[in-house]
């Protein structure tokens, strides 16, 4: 099963680099879908099973959201809902408990069905053996509408700039071409980016857009390092003074010590960088490369991979005394990074990301939905702001209220209200994804225990 769902689910991983990475990937990946299938078997004879079986699913996307490497979050199954109606228990209990719900729903109508072929080969079972199933499956379902029901808390301290519309524009540059190669026309890219900003200028002087207070370039739109070449520096202060507010501009800065950090400068013209946000978790295999001389021998793509270190920081920036959190690009799948960001003030999330690497895949697509659950999980707008698109602007529903296609340029203009409340799933943070883990080692060895006492008796029986 693993192999079946994950296989077609991360083929963006072998879009440039070959299918042996994106095989090897799955297969380990695929590892830990086989524990929690081997956990959810063992707990399938405790009375109400489908409850125990989803916990221990959820043990499963736990372990594989942290090892190894720091984990792989991607196929949760939470992620899948934005379009479900149980998206709004996310406001709850976060991702964990989305997941959690959607599996034990679909448990519980496979037992439903299971019980209901059997009620027709034999008589023995009465109406009463569908019950059990049939309820859970209702409490699942109407989990989120009910969560729609459950009221935000008012923010501790007041957040700067919560409680009024903020105008917010995303830049999508677009990139020369497909694929890791694109790197090689970083200044192409930087210009695209610059242009489509005076492009959204000139719409504001013309009266046809409204100006907007902050705008969010996305992740590598300046791979020139503005901090050490003057000439990208005065082409994003040219952008910065064309549209009249602060930039904020995805580039890659060079340490001392060989390492690079994959960062975000909030850009002010005339001023240049005023604040800058570092990636907090770089990407395995992408933006460095564990035991480098081992998968040497898999990818001869091993010897492009980058050598950057994660940056320190709360993940939130301020921008035209608006506080925005910042995930970067894959960071968005993470519980705790964003959850920091909001822990940190932020009243709005943006999302800067490149997604060329991966072309016309569904990469994108599966990014666009972890930002919509984010956004109802935080009660945040979100804003994702890519290369090569989608970019897209979310309301705090998990609603897109404007996107852009893919490899093009694109320009999205939108007055988000600012939020400054915290939702249950914002308090709790992990608190429901360590009960429900609880919950599926209590159930695994309450079921091993129960098997065994019944070998003993078997055995004690006949002698």
């Amino acid at each position: 099963f693993g192999m079946g769902f994950l296989l077609p689910l991360l083929s963006w991983t072998a879009t440039f680099v070959g299918p042996l990475p994106w095989v090897a990937l799955t297969v380990a990946e695929s590892v830990f879908v086989g524990l929690a299938g081997a956990g959810m078997a063992v707990v399938s004879r405790l009375p109400g099973w489908p409850v125990w079986a989803a916990a221990v699913w959820i043990a499963g996307e736990a372990l594989r959201g942290r090892v190894p490497f720091g984990g792989l979050p991607w196929g949760r199954v939470g992620f899948g809902q934005p379009d479900g109606p149980l998206l709004p228990v996310a406001a709850i209990g976060g991702e964990p408990l989305l997941s959690f719900v959607a599996v034990l729903a679909g448990l519980a109508l496979g037992e439903l069905g299971r019980r209901a072929v059997a009620l027709r080969s034999t008589d023995e079972a009465g109406p009463r053996s569908l019950a059990a199933p049939a309820l859970v499956v209702v409490a699942a379902l109407a989990a989120g509408p009910l969560a729609g029901l459950v009221p935000p808390s008012p923010g501790e301290g007041g957040a700067a700039g919560a409680g009024r519309t903020v105008t917010v524009a995303a830049i999508q540059g677009n990139v020369p071409r497909l694929g890791l190669d694109f790197n090689a026309q970083r200044r192409a890219v930087l210009d695209n980016h610059v242009r489509v900003t005076e492009q959204l200028a000139a719409e504001v002087a013309a009266g046809a857009r409204a100006r907007p207070d902050l705008v969010i370039w996305p992740e590598n739109s300046s791979d020139i390092s503005p901090l050490r070449n003057p000439d990208a520096a005065d082409a994003i202060d040219r952008a910065a003074r064309a549209i009249g507010a602060p930039v904020l501009v995805g580039t890659v800065l060079s340490n001392d010590d060989g390492t690079t950090t994959n960062s975000a400068l909030v850009w002010q013209a005339g001023t240049g960088p005023v604040a800058r946000n570092d990636k907090r978790r770089v990407q395995p295999f992408g933006e460095y490369i564990p035991w480098r001389d081992f998968f040497r021998f898999f990818s001869p793509y091993v010897d492009r991979g980058g050598n950057f270190v994660p940056g320190p920081g709360p993940g939130a920036v301020d921008m035209a005394g608006v506080r925005v959190g910042i995930a970067i690009c894959w960071e968005i799948a993470f519980d705790d990074l964003v959850a920091e960001s909001v822990d940190a003030g932020a009243t709005l999330l943006a999302v800067p990301s490149n997604n060329a690497t991966f072309g016309l895949s569904e990469m994108t697509y599966q990014q666009l939905a972890m930002s919509r659950v984010r956004a109802v999980e935080h009660d945040r707008p979100v804003v994702v702001a890519t290369t090569s698109g989608v970019s897209a602007i979310i309301a705090p529903d998990g609603a897109v209220t404007g996107r852009t296609g893919q490899f093009e340029p694109g320009i999205l203009v939108d007055q988000p209200a600012l939020r400054d409340t915290t939702t249950l799933a914002t308090r709790w943070r992990s608190i429901p994804e360590w009960v429900l883990v609880a919950l599926s080692v209590g159930a695994v060895g309450t079921a091993v225990v129960a098997r065994r006492r019944a070998r003993r008796g078997r055995e004690d029986e006949h002698g």
